[in-house]
């Protein structure tokens, strides 16, 4: 007698408030999982039709209606999770929505993990999983580059450019493997197919795409600039300035920020997280030290830093010291404030440690040139094919680059040309979920919010 084959195990149906917490005029949950109707009769004494939405009045287990809203019923695998997917929408209001959420727990749901319903999304084939890290990216955005990014990488742009990538990775992996299989032929496959040729145009397009990716990596994240300097160059006034309001206290007295003071702005879509920090200086003040000492910590973490000093004076042995013991991976831009007072045109110029912008805080001449300044240390430049892409993106279009310049000094050697395809095809395969590991998806989903 045949064994039995295995059966998959059915899944569990899942719920969860999908709309933000607090109060509302509309709030939804949603549920997925295996035959949901029983679960709408239940819940409404209703069967809703596909697709369509029906007014009910949600019931308690006693018959009592706890809400009346609207029912809305998505079969599978026409849903979001490819499961069948039932959505109560009521009144926004948290009692009530608590008190929905836990009839249809009482009925045999249990509470959905953070990201789940996008987590079976993905495992059902209904998106891959750069379009499932694109659903938080457009939650998250904080410009309107940054969403309209996020949009293309959701509706599959980002993905359909890897998988032209992985699909000439393939063709170039099988022209290795009849070459390895059949060696005695006379025909020259790699030449004859013009490997060579194909790798050349495969690296220009990897660079295409990892630029626009590094591009999209830019609109997600942003800059974070830290003003330093000694007291009273002006670092309270840039500030105010760029982020166009008055965020930090400004005096003539030298010391008087002594905390961070962040303020955020968009600069071509970027966003900019601006943060000016106390003097850096020897002080005996208690208050004022520890306000020095959160300035490096916030330098530590920093992208840039604006080194502000009094254009009147210049660069000093206490901007020396500074500049001296900035990370040496940090970019930095010396700003030659209050040429108002000096005398001075606002300009950008060289200087032996780098960059020098001269502007005025106060009146706001030489701004642009500090704006255009970040922006080419950013690496920005215009696009509108940018995919919104994250850190693990690019470190996978990085180590698939590297893969393949190892292959392109391999090509006499085919066993080690073969293998660099290979390792250059995993990590490519990696952005979109082709090659994932299963500690990789709860890191990326167990980031997403419950509901989602």
């Amino acid at each position: 007698m045949a064994e039995k084959p295995p059966t998959t195990p059915r899944p569990e149906t899942i719920a969860a408030i999908a709309t933000a917490p607090g109060r509302g005029g509309i709030g939804v949950i949603r549920l997925s999982g295996p035959d949901l109707l029983g679960f709408a009769f239940e819940l409404s004494e209703k069967y809703p039709r596909n697709r369509r939405a029906t007014l009910v009045d949600f019931r308690a287990a006693g018959g009592g209606a706890i809400d009346t809203g609207l029912l809305l019923f998505f079969p599978a695998p026409h849903s979001f999770t490819g499961e069948d997917v039932l959505e109560l929408h009521g009144h926004g209001g948290p009692v009530v929505l608590q008190m929905l959420l836990a009839r249809c727990l009482d009925l045999g749901a249990r509470l959905a993990e953070p990201g789940e319903f996008t987590r079976r999304a993905y495992l059902n084939g209904k998106i891959d999983l750069a379009q499932a890290e694109a659903v938080v990216d457009l939650i998250d955005a904080a410009t309107t580059a940054a969403a309209r990014s996020a949009v293309r990488s959701l509706r599959g742009d980002f993905s359909k450019e890897i998988d032209v990538l992985l699909e000439q990775l393939t063709e170039l992996r099988a022209l290795v493997e009849a070459s390895l299989d059949f060696p005695e032929e006379d025909v020259d496959f790699l030449a004859a197919a013009d490997v060579s040729g194909r790798l050349e145009r495969l690296q220009e397009r990897l660079r295409n795409i990892f630029d626009r990716a590094q591009q999209g990596r830019l609109l997600q994240g942003g800059l974070h600039v830290v003003l330093a300097g000694q007291p009273n160059v002006g670092k309270s006034s840039l500030l105010n300035r760029l982020a166009g309001d008055e965020l930090a206290i400004v005096t003539p007295v030298a010391g008087t920020t002594r905390d961070v003071v962040r303020g955020s702005l968009q600069l071509e879509g970027i966003p900019l997280h601006i943060i000016d920090t106390a003097g850096l200086r020897e002080a005996s003040d208690e208050i004022e030290k520890i306000g020095i000492e959160r300035t490096w910590r916030e330098i530590e973490r920093a992208d840039v830093v604006l080194l502000l000093v009094d254009a009147r004076v210049g660069v000093v042995d206490a901007e020396r010291g500074i500049l001296a013991r900035l990370p040496a991976r940090l970019a930095r831009i010396t700003v030659h404030n209050k040429v108002d007072l000096a005398g001075r045109p606002a300009e950008r110029h060289d200087e032996p440690d780098g960059v020098a912008i001269s502007l005025s805080a106060k009146h706001g001449e030489g701004i642009d040139l500090l704006r255009h300044e970040l922006l080419r240390i950013a690496g920005w430049h215009p696009a509108e094919d940018v995919f919104i892409a994250r850190e693990r993106h690019l470190r996978a279009l990085a180590e698939t680059q590297e893969h393949i310049a190892a292959a392109c000094n391999q090509l006499s050697q085919f066993e080690l040309f073969a293998e660099e395809l290979r390792l250059a095809q995993s990590a490519l395969g990696s952005i979109t979920g082709e090659f994932s590991a299963d500690d990789l998806l709860g890191e990326i989903f167990g980031r997403f919010c419950i509901g989602k």
